[in-house]
């Protein structure tokens, strides 16, 4: 079951953030992973990716400095 290309995807964000997630660790089902393929939109996957990259580095950022601190 995929969706074509006229129909919109419908995935919630929960469930976006949730693919990303799991896609930073490198563990997925093949069988999840085509299931977000065909309801996740690929846009929304890129920005909640950025977002997370950008918390995962800010926070490596000030581990860094308290550590330095300490």
């Amino acid at each position: 079951m995929t969706a074509s290309p006229g129909t919109p995807r419908k995935g919630s964000l929960w469930r976006t953030v949730r693919a990303v997630g799991w896609s930073f660790f490198g563990v997925r089902k093949n069988s999840a992973f085509q299931d977000d393929i065909a309801k996740l939109n690929p846009l929304h996957i890129i920005a909640i990716g950025l977002v997370a990259v950008a918390v995962f580095v800010g926070a490596l950022i000030l581990l860094v400095r308290w550590v330095a601190t300490s």
